[in-house]
């Protein structure tokens, strides 16, 4: 029996998402998953399968040049935590926050507000938004898994819409024959999921409103428990709060994060070669990113933010140079479950794309996507959202659906194909931000200092509601080919749910 580009090519992946949301431990879920994926590649070869999962698995994905580079941001944005805390820059920051912003909805807002200025890269925003934000939305009361939605939903969403980003020039790499970045651009006003999840926080920030299992979270925090849903293990070992050694100030804390944005947006652009002379000249900024690898340029960004912020912290004698030094290895040991999950994630990938479930895909889609070309967008979301979820990844769902769109829509209906982009992008974020296998989801818990399973179980609900809304733009806009309508018809109904929700908890 074949199991190379068929059905069973998603079971590793599928198995492993049922068993983490059923067992509530992702780890063992995670490795059970990729053994079941070297046991189907290798024909239950059982020494066969083993050496698969550690050369072509683990030790493949550990070397590969892109996944070391976004390991070490991790990292050094951990040091980069750690620093901020034991001066005393983020007890500042939280002080000073809770005398200017006096409301749960102004941290929230704030919060939300701050992911979208950081809107280049999905993994920049959910390390520094969860360090910046975590002590302004502990002093609110705000729980952990909350915050956690809230990075995640800045994160992956934001950049979908944003064309300097490290996202969009992912979705142009996929268009071939076409102008990616203006077709990219045309399909901004119909990616529903990512407009609709920006509109959704806003409402139920200013609503009050809470549901399914986050209302439990929030509930909680309300009387001070923070960590409500988290294992007593994590509450009283992972998320500590390092010791304040310094007297730091609120600025010194603004400072590193403004040269760490600042440093990663160069070194992003570096790495797209905008400071490499050509015939041309130096490269357009826009292109730079374009052509950026956010591996690259973020590891090279946060480690110069991560010197400056040393050298920094020395010369005002904020702490002393054998604390900076422990700050390291702190930093190394607070990002453990991070990277311990990530790279299980990567290794399940690397067992899905060895049993070619993306050949798998392709004739599935080919084979429907030409059907009821009014509801073509709808359609595609809901594959979109399918295969994302399944596989944790929503730039290889662009690479899967975006080109086949592109090949059939082309010729049929050029306005319909946009749509189709637009829909196969926001099918892809929506089940990138619900995938527990999903790198985002995995970071934006690690950013907010959430459990990792307890932040995929709580915005579910969340995440869910917004797709449903978008799912009924994506059946307005195949009939109107118009992105306006579709949007009032979304925002309406979004809202007019919501005032619903907030009915039901009155009554109750």
């Amino acid at each position: 029996m074949t199991f190379v580009g068929t059905f069973w090519a998603l079971v590793p992946a599928l198995v492993a998402i049922v068993l983490a949301l059923i067992t509530k431990e992702v780890y063992s879920s995670l490795f059970l998953g990729i053994i079941i994926g070297a046991l189907f590649i290798t024909g239950f070869n059982p020494v066969a399968a083993f050496d698969t999962v550690v050369n072509k698995g683990l030790i493949s994905v550990l070397s590969d040049s892109y996944n070391v580079g976004i390991l070490i941001f991790l990292v050094v944005l951990g040091a980069m935590v750690a620093l901020l805390n034991k001066s005393g820059g983020s007890k500042a920051f939280g002080e000073w926050a809770s005398k200017n912003i006096k409301t749960k909805a102004g941290a929230l807002l704030a919060t939300w507000f701050f992911g979208i200025l950081i809107f280049v890269d999905d993994y920049f925003n959910c390390l520094t938004v969860g360090s910046v934000m975590r002590p302004v939305t502990d002093k609110h009361k705000i729980s952990r898994a909350k915050l956690a939605y809230i990075i995640d939903a800045t994160a992956a969403p934001v950049c979908i819409i944003a064309p300097i980003s490290s996202w969009a020039a992912a979705v142009t790499g996929f268009v071939e024959g076409e102008d990616g970045l203006a077709l990219f651009m045309k399909a901004i006003p119909y990616n529903y999921y990512a407009i609709m999840t920006m509109v959704f926080i806003v409402a139920t920030t200013l609503l009050g409103v809470n549901f399914g299992k986050m209302k439990k979270c929030e509930d909680a925090a309300n009387n001070g428990d923070l960590f409500y849903g988290h294992q007593v293990v994590n509450r009283e070992t992972a998320y500590h709060e390092e010791k304040i050694l310094g007297p730091g100030k609120v600025i010194d804390l603004v400072i590193p994060i403004i040269a760490l944005v600042a440093l990663c947006i160069i070194g992003l652009i570096y790495s797209g070669g905008f400071f490499t002379a050509g015939e041309d000249g130096f490269q357009n900024f826009v292109v730079a990113f374009s052509n950026a690898d956010a591996s690259v340029g973020l590891a090279m960004g946060s480690m110069c933010a991560l010197i400056l912020t040393i050298l920094y912290y020395l010369i005002k004698r904020l702490l002393s140079f054998n604390d900076t030094m422990s700050s390291l290895t702190e930093g190394f040991k607070n990002m453990v479950p991070a990277i311990l999950i990530l790279t299980f994630a990567w290794t399940l990938k690397a067992m899905i794309d060895a049993l070619e479930a993306k050949t798998f895909i392709d004739g599935i889609v080919r084979s429907n996507v030409g059907n009821m070309s009014t509801f073509l967008p709808a359609i595609i979301f809901l594959l979109g959202a399918g295969i994302s979820f399944a596989t944790g990844t929503s730039w290889g769902t662009f690479g899967i659906l975006i080109p086949i769109v592109v090949y059939i829509l082309k010729a049929i209906d050029p306005h319909l194909m946009i749509i189709g982009i637009s829909a196969a992008m926001a099918g892809s974020v929506f089940g990138d931000h619900c995938s527990p296998i999903s790198d985002t989801t995995i970071m934006s818990s690690a950013g907010a200092q959430c459990e990792h399973l307890l932040h995929v179980s709580t915005q579910l609900a969340y995440a869910g509601y917004v797709a449903i809304i978008s799912f009924i733009c994506y059946i307005v806009a195949g009939f109107t080919r118009n992105p306006i309508v579709p949007l009032i018809v979304g925002v309406i109904a979004l809202i007019a749910g919501l005032f619903a929700l907030k009915g039901k908890e009155v009554n109750a």
